[in-house]
């Protein structure tokens, strides 16, 4: 469904966060006398009301019974619609989009292709794996965008044109790409862990939906990794699948960068730090082959990528701590990976955070024989808070295994806990495994506080650099 499709039709709004907000001037833009209704909270309502709009009328109870009096429902990604409400309004004919699907929409061709979109996503490395995608494309001298769920919404950049479009969708929405009647051309997958799953109410849920960039949207060619055993068991016949993670095609023998048996270059000077972001290089350039570029020639240019913030970012050296900033790990299964990449130095690493229910069962298991010297856990005495449950979890393994365990309400209390259970120095590592809410607006407000706290300075961590259009 275009914009103009939207003309004379019942619409609403709902949600006024950065999406939100690019979903309302990208309407008004293009539907200049289209009556709108916003949904949203009432500390929202002042800035919605502020822009003047007098086709744009705002509500705040998003009942199921109002959102059905719409036709079509343009939603914020982070609202389910696996709600009570949207599932009540979807049975009775209200058709939910996202800024995505009208991204989608506008830009396919005359068969359904939007032939230089290379769409990202997965549980973990997507926003690194699109970014490093766009820096090469870049380096390639291609007009590049890289836009999505990393921090600027497509809908942003509905006048823009670019060479070839760098896409990070998150799990709230893949599933817009099918909805939208268009198909990428590339399409990759990094993995599959459990996550969000008070989004998506299931793991079995949240894999289709992450999955329905592949299985719906039928990109013309799939970027898998074979090493993911969910993706490897995975067969689209509407799609050209590109592995890799083995012998096949891109992959790592240790820190040698293959393709097939071609050698590369080594990767351990570059700067991915952990082995799972070296992996995230070897997706890139499967997709650099497949949009028929040189992928070989522009691999050395990985060496000039910037790291993004909030992602196993060593911020620097105070007292003898260094301090890492893991704040976008929102998995046990990131956390796993950020202990690894310091399993050689005595480490305190502080996990927990909002309560979405996920298992920390294998993470308990995983340190029996790879704990690091400390885990602080994070939230005690606070609501909705992960930490109390991963403490209780970890009681027993700490008592057979040696490791320090300790308890903190927040941050602040749990780094001094940290730096404590260091007494010779070591790293101090924010990897809390769980997301921000509740103390924090989001991983970014945290990871800025951790580095204030350190005694760094925020402002200099925040950027991601290359959003836009360059």
């Amino acid at each position: 469904m275009r914009i103009a499709d939207l003309a004379g039709r019942r619409v609403a709004l709902w949600g006024w966060g950065h999406e939100g907000r690019a979903a309302h001037r990208a309407l008004r833009a293009r539907l200049p006398d289209q009556p709108l209704t916003l949904f949203c909270s009432e500390a929202e309502a002042a800035e919605a009301t502020s822009l003047g709009d007098a086709l744009l009328s705002i509500e705040h109870a998003a009942t199921g019974e109002r959102l059905a009096a719409f036709e079509v429902v343009v939603k914020s990604p982070g609202i389910s619609p696996y709600t009570p409400e949207a599932e009540y309004a979807a049975q009775q004919g209200t058709r939910f989009l996202g800024g995505t699907a009208l991204w989608f929409a506008e830009r396919a061709d005359a068969g359904g292709e939007v032939a230089n979109a290379i769409c990202v996503t997965g549980t973990k490395g997507k926003s690194t794996t699109t970014s490093l995608l766009a820096h090469l494309l870049r380096a390639a001298g291609l007009r590049t965008a890289l836009a999505g769920n990393i921090g600027l919404p497509l809908l942003e950049l509905l006048e823009d044109d670019a060479e070839a479009w760098a896409i990070e969708l998150s799990s709230y929405q893949t599933r817009d790409v099918a909805a939208s009647g268009a198909r990428p051309r590339i399409a990759i997958v990094t993995n599959l862990h459990p996550e969000h799953l008070d989004w998506h109410g299931s793991e079995a849920r949240y894999i289709a939906d992450k999955l329905a960039l592949v299985t719906q949207a039928k990109p013309r060619i799939a970027v898998l990794n074979a090493a993911d055993p969910v993706l490897a068991g995975l067969a689209l016949p509407d799609s050209d699948i590109r592995w890799y993670g083995d012998a096949r095609g891109w992959h790592l023998r240790e820190d040698a960068l293959y393709r097939g048996d071609a050698f590369i270059m080594d990767t351990a000077a570059l700067p991915l730090p952990g082995r799972h972001n070296r992996s995230n290089l070897c997706a890139v350039l499967t997709a650099l082959d497949a949009f028929g570029l040189d992928a070989a020639a522009l691999a050395p240019h990985a060496a000039s990528f910037q790291p993004l913030p909030n992602r196993l970012q060593p911020l620097g050296e105070r007292d003898g701590f260094l301090y890492v900033n893991d704040s976008i790990s929102t998995t046990p299964m990131a956390t796993l990976a950020a202990l690894e990449l310091y399993a050689n130095r005595p480490v305190a690493v502080l996990v927990g955070g909002h309560d979405r229910g996920l298992p920390w069962d294998e993470f308990a298991e995983a340190m029996r024989v790879r704990a690091p010297r400390a885990i602080i856990t994070m939230g005690h005495g606070l609501a909705a808070q992960n930490g109390p449950r991963i403490h209780a979890l970890l009681e027993p393994v700490a008592a057979q295994a040696g490791f320090a365990l300790d308890a903190a309400g927040d941050l602040a209390e749990a780094m001094g806990k940290a730096r404590a259970a260091l007494p010779g120095g070591g790293v101090v590592l924010l990897s809390p495994g769980a997301p921000s809410f509740g103390p924090y607006r989001n991983y970014v407000a945290r990871g800025r506080h951790f580095a204030e706290l350190a005694g760094f300075d925020p402002d200099a961590i925040s950027g991601i650099r290359g959003m836009g259009i360059a």
